[in-house]
């Protein structure tokens, strides 16, 4: 089986990495069909502490192309990618395109390979927020529309997919991201010296992450989550990794100026960000899949945002909603706490699972 891999954002390189690590160990196994794997890098995140590092720190074999197609507006980007990913599916020729997540990378990959009638595989299938203004839900309903596997990571997105008449190729397999958590976070702790480079001590700073858009288009958000990390700042220190194009917008809004215990600094290496996040006291995010890591790493969460796909999180009392209110996130911050176990998130073989259904 030859299966061509479309990524192009961080949460997509981590969950390859673990794939792709399953894909080795099968093919080391005599007795059965090899797979062999090209990944396709659309260039969708092209900041160098976001794509290029993470396949070296994570192991994954390097693109056979990168398309640099990480910029213009949605629709641009999208345009390209589709061009140029049905080129190399013409070219390649797979017998099957395996995606991950809610990116415009996504999108493409899927799009370009159900036009030419090559089966495609979704990875984090059915996962619904039920706001049609983000654009991730767009990129999730269309490529789980086109997609003939759907491998979910929770019951609540199979039973997304069966509402909307979806139930052939339905596969509940656990989150990948768990994989990554246990594998990366045990290399982690060996190999990161980020909290001795940042001065900080671990379970006594916070750590945030902005990025959806949602949030950076939206001045009145972005000021009020700025304003909420401000103040928490005054009384544990506030580590603030800044997406690129949260700077931008930080900057067009004079909105920039550290203050004391806020610590906004660039982007980190995936190892270094699952050191933070495993010895955080609290992390406050807007992105999905951090949300997730934080219940991973046994930490609490405020999800900066008015819903959440991962509901379970919030059920087992991980995770608490807090929108861009001031008000809301301090609040939420105080009264966040560990919560219960998630069980239908799997034990850490979800990418075994993958491969056998591949098979």
């Amino acid at each position: 089986m030859k299966v061509l891999t479309v990524v192009g954002a961080r949460p997509q390189f981590i969950k390859a990495a673990m794939v792709s690590r399953a894909i080795a160990k099968h093919n080391r196994d005599a007795n059965k069909p090899p797979i062999f794997e090209e990944i396709l890098h659309t260039g969708q995140h092209y900041d160098e502490n976001m794509s290029h590092i993470f396949f070296e720190e994570m192991g994954i074999p390097e693109p056979v192309l990168n398309l640099q197609a990480g910029t213009g507006m949605h629709g641009e980007m999208t345009g390209r990618m589709l061009t140029q990913i049905e080129s190399e599916i013409v070219n390649r020729k797979p017998d099957l395109v395996l995606v991950y997540g809610d990116t415009n990378s996504t999108l493409a990959g899927a799009l370009a390979a159900a036009k030419l009638h090559v089966p495609v595989a979704h990875v984090e299938a059915g996962l619904r927020s039920f706001n049609k203004r983000m654009p991730e839900e767009i990129n999730r309903i269309l490529t789980d529309h086109l997609s003939t596997l759907l491998f979910c990571p929770t019951y609540a997105s199979a039973a997304n997919l069966a509402n909307e008449g979806i139930t052939q190729g339905v596969h509940h397999v656990g989150d990948v991201m768990y994989d990554a958590a246990r594998y990366f976070g045990e290399i982690a702790g060996r190999k990161s010296t980020i909290l001795d480079d940042l001065g900080l001590n671990s379970g006594e700073y916070l750590l945030a992450t902005v990025h959806r858009a949602e949030n950076t288009d939206n001045a009145a958000r972005l000021r009020g989550i700025m304003d909420a990390l401000s103040e928490l700042a005054e009384e544990h220190p506030v580590i603030f990794p800044v997406h690129p194009r949260t700077r931008q917008k930080l900057q067009e809004l004079f909105m920039l100026q550290n203050c004391p215990g806020l610590k906004m600094i660039e982007p980190v290496s995936f190892l270094d960000m699952v050191k933070l996040e495993k010895h955080a006291r609290c992390i406050l995010t807007d992105s999905g899949g951090v949300q997730k890591e934080a219940y991973f790493h046994g930490v609490p969460c405020v999800t900066l945002r008015d819903e959440t796909e991962w509901v379970e999180t919030v059920q087992a009392g991980w995770n608490q909603l807090a929108s861009a209110d001031v008000l809301s996130i301090l609040a939420a911050v105080k009264q966040s706490a560990p919560g219960g176990p998630i069980l239908e998130y799997g034990v850490g073989c979800s990418s075994k699972l993958i491969i056998s259904l591949l098979q």
